[in-house]
This record gives C-alpha cells, sequence and structure tokens, in this order.
C-alpha cells in the first residue's frame, strides 16, 4: 500500500466522466507500469529507505510524488484547467536532531511546471523528479530549504506483485482496491546535503507504486502500512485499515522468501500491536510508533518488533494539500524499513 493519498476537492463539475474500476485480473506489465495511468483518480511513486554516511550513521529518508486526476478539466478547454495535479514532498530522518526535515510541493500539470509521464517512470514538479534511467536504475533529486536528495536506485529482485498478481484489496468491496506492486531491496546511492554541506552516502531502499479511483472505505480512519527489507533478503509488506470508531476494517500484505516464493497475506494473517506511543505536541496526535507485527506463515507465526529510529518523524503536508502523519525509519530485529501512520492527527478524508 503505501503511502498518505493526495485530496483534491472540486466541486460544481457538470457531466465528468467515471472513473475506472480497479478489478481483480491485471497483468502487471513493465516497463509501462512504471509510468503514469492517468485515467484513474490517484497514483504514487514512493520511495522510503536507509542511508549510511562515511562516519557510519543512518539517516532515513522518504520521497513520493502523487498525481491525481481531479476531472476539474474534464469540460474546460482552457490550458490552465487542472487536468491533472502532481503532489510531493520528501523528509529527511536524522537521529542526530531528533527531528524530522520536511519539504513540499504541488502544481497542477502543464506549462513546464510538473507531469508524469505514461510507458515508464518520469514525473517532475518544479525541479524536483523521479524518473527510471535507460540502464533500469530510477533516479531521484528533490530540494528543500533545510536539505536536497540525489539519488540512485538499483533493483536487485524483481517487482514484487502485490494482492492477487497486483489488485490489493483495502475494504470489504471488490472496487475497495488498488493495483499495487512494490520493488523491495533497491541498492541507493547518491548524495545528501545539508547545512551547505553534500554527503556521500549509501544503503537500501523499497518502491511502492499503487493507483487507484476508490481506495478507502467509508467507515475508514486511515491505516498502519510498512514495508520491510529483511537481512536474508527476505521482504515484507503487511497493512491494517482501521475503521472509525475503532477495530479493523481491512488488512493484508505478502511475505517474498529469501528464495523467491510469495506467500499472500488474508486480512486474518496480520496483527499490529502498539507497544509504545508518541505524542505530537504540534498537532496532538498520539501514534503507536513501536508496534509488535505478527504474520501468520506455513509454520507458524512470525513476530517482527517494530522500533522507530526516534519517536518526531512526524510530517505536517497539508501545505501540500495532503493530512498529518508519521512517516519513520524503524527497525526489526531481522531488517530494516519504513512505518506509515495516517489517521491519528484526525480522521483521514480522500
Amino acid at each position: 500500500m503505501r503511502a498518505v493519498l493526495a485530496a483534491v476537492a472540486v466541486a460544481g463539475i457538470a457531466a465528468a466522466p467515471p472513473y475506472p474500476v480497479v478489478r481483480p485480473g491485471i497483468r502487471l506489465s513493465f516497463p509501462v507500469d512504471h509510468g503514469a495511468h492517468p485515467a484513474f483518480r490517484t497514483e504514487w511513486w514512493y520511495v522510503t529507505g536507509w542511508l549510511k554516511g562515511a562516519d557510519g550513521r543512518d539517516v532515513g529518508f522518504q520521497v513520493t510524488f502523487f498525481r491525481v486526476n481531479p476531472h476539474a478539466g474534464a469540460n474546460n478547454p482552457s490550458r490552465f484547467a487542472p487536468h491533472q495535479v502532481i503532489f510531493a514532498h520528501a523528509a529527511l530522518s536524522d537521529p542526530a536532531l531528533g527531528r524530522i526535515l520536511h519539504a513540499e510541493r504541488a502544481a497542477r500539470t502543464g506549462f513546464g511546471l510538473a507531469g508524469a509521464a505514461t510507458g515508464t517512470a518520469a514525473v517532475g514538479l518544479n525541479g524536483w523528479t523521479f524518473r527510471r534511467l535507460s540502464d533500469g536504475r530510477f533516479a531521484s533529486r528533490v530540494s528543500g530549504r533545510e536539505f536536497s536528495l540525489d539519488l540512485r536506485f538499483r533493483p536487485t529482485q524483481p517487482p514484487l506483485a502485490q494482492g492477487e498478481n497486483g489488485y490489493s484489496r483495502k475494504g470489504p468491496k471488490p472496487e475497495q482496491a488498488s493495483y499495487y506492486y512494490s520493488v523491495p531491496h533497491l541498492s541507493v546511492a547518491g548524495t545528501v546535503a545539508r547545512a551547505g554541506k553534500a554527503e556521500r552516502m549509501t544503503g537500501e531502499a523499497w518502491l511502492d507504486r499503487e493507483w487507484s479511483s476508490d481506495y478507502l472505505a467509508p467507515d475508514a480512519s486511515g491505516w498502519d502500512w510498512t514495508g520491510l527489507n529483511l537481512d536474508d533478503g527476505g521482504a515484507l509488506m503487511a497493512f491494517r485499515i482501521r475503521r472509525k470508531g475503532g477495530g479493523v476494517l481491512w488488512a493484508g500484505g505478502s511475505y517474498r522468501r529469501p528464495d523467491g516464493q510469495v506467500i499472500r497475506l488474508a486480512p486474518g494473517d496480520v496483527t499490529f500491536t502498539p507497544k509504545a506511543t508518541w505524542r505530537s505536541a504540534r498537532t496532538g496526535a498520539l501514534y503507536p510508533v513501536a508496534q509488535m507485527l505478527s504474520v501468520r506463515l506455513p509454520g507458524g507465526v512470525r513476530r517482527f518488533p517494530l522500533q522507530p529510529m526516534f519517536s518526531d518523524q512526524e510530517v505536517d503536508a497539508r501545505a501540500a494539500g495532503q493530512p498529518v502523519y508519521w512517516e519513520g525509519a524503524v527497525r526489526t530485529i531481522t531488517g530494516r524499513g519504513y512505518l506509515e501512520l495516517t489517521g491519528y492527527a484526525a480522521d483521514l478524508k480522500l
């Protein structure tokens, strides 16, 4: 799953065409599905990972691009009509600071300012980019007031189709779903700049790609999601979608063993149990930043304790039309990854 969806409220649109419905039976195709799917309501390119500097210290990073089709320009021939909108945000988690550094941007497509190409990954927004190179690597450049990232990502494993060959249920109705794949264990190299100083870093990352037209059920409040690169070469994605008023509305995920065998996780196979919380002094939101993830696999239940790199990894993305959420680098006994917590500051509204 991945990510915080961008929300665009549009009023007074007449006779807008319907969005495509996400249905089972998709056959993912590459590199085409690395590119945009503009007919769908929303999609994202979402990279998270861990980097290590020459001094041995670890930092976490996040780079995300969202494309939204608001249907606002369906009947408007003007070049200024927002036929598509691109949102992007980036973050750097450095334990030395004890807080997250964050930057965001947003713009309608066109005029050379923003766009998302079809056929391959090529997303841009006011100088920020995420694209697929001719040699199969991905590359991204982003910069904010406090930091910048210039990174290259080399796949070491094939894409991991989530759900039923890429059809990933997110709720009790079949259409409450996304098309979804991940690329775990990306080898990362590049530079991280802060305070006028650029540093060469290397590490490992996780790419999530999703596109959908009906992602969340009306009675969903938000989700917990994690993507873990395991030390033995395995990969684990797990999520739960929480119900308004309490309880779990839906859950799922996948575990790819080191030998490449993929085990699909049904709602009853995934349990998130909070172990420690952190309250934001800025927003008042209370997040379960340390959790025990229990996954039922053939042979028994396997447990993954999720411990944050540090507690204050909250992102306030309201300036870019997105919500407040927690997106943090986490460790487990057998690997590292990211944990995303949405709907804790307020119910997520898409």
